[in-house]
């Protein structure tokens, strides 16, 4: 798991900072400025309800999730499920053309473990960097936090420990957008968000789909 937790943090912050790098080179080019503001809606006086941010958009997401924890010490014979259907709905707007911030619900669902059930939901607040791949379609990255409450029930004879716990952790992904009208846009996505469990920190990760108005 730690491997490939070093391997996807490097490639969530370099697409962040690829976009940043797109968005300076673009600013400084009057064509690409015009070919980016067409596809993105920048500088189209579109609004947000995110205040100071423009181009604004609102989307709901659906999908499954998969947590990474233990099923107790071997020996007990207890069936483990580590996927959910897993939902999120967020809100977001950019301060520059390819940068801005996302703040959501998201609930990824139950883990069976222990003899029981596992929960986690929480709200992240992430930085978003996004490039442009032509009319319609773009790439993005995200990296931030979020603000996570677990629920864990049990058997209390495996020895684990079991509770509620609730803390930050971070949270990063990566996804493409297809915009097939100027205010409605398809979207894919992968997350990763670290929660805190009664019987230590770990990661869940979600893939989903959605759609997204864009005012």
């Amino acid at each position: 798991m730690r491997t490939f937790f070093s391997r996807q943090v490097p490639l969530a912050l370099a697409v962040a900072a690829c976009t940043m790098l797109s968005a300076q080179a673009q600013t400084s080019s009057p064509l690409s400025s015009t070919s980016t503001s067409s596809a993105s809606g920048w500088g189209s006086g579109r609004g947000s309800v995110l205040p100071y941010t423009q181009d604004g958009y609102i989307g709901v997401n659906g999908g499954r999730s998969n947590y990474s924890l233990s099923n107790g010490p071997a020996g007990f014979g207890l069936s483990q499920d580590d996927s959910g259907n897993a939902y999120k709905i967020y809100a977001g707007g950019f301060f520059h053309r390819n940068a801005g911030v996302e703040l959501g619900y998201l609930n990824a669902g139950t883990s069976h473990r222990l003899g029981g059930d596992t929960k986690a939901h929480g709200f992240n607040l992430s930085l978003v960097g996004r490039a442009p791949l032509g009319e319609q379609f773009d790439v993005f990255g995200k990296i931030g936090t979020t603000y996570g409450r677990t629920r864990t029930s049990g058997l209390a004879a495996t020895g684990v420990a079991l509770g509620k716990e609730d803390g930050f952790g971070l949270s990063y992904g990566l996804g493409a957008r297809w915009a097939f009208t100027p205010q409605w846009a398809a979207v894919v996505e992968w997350e990763r968000h670290k929660f805190k469990f009664s019987d230590g920190d770990d990661s869940v990760n979600l893939t989903t789909v959605g759609v997204q108005y864009r005012f």
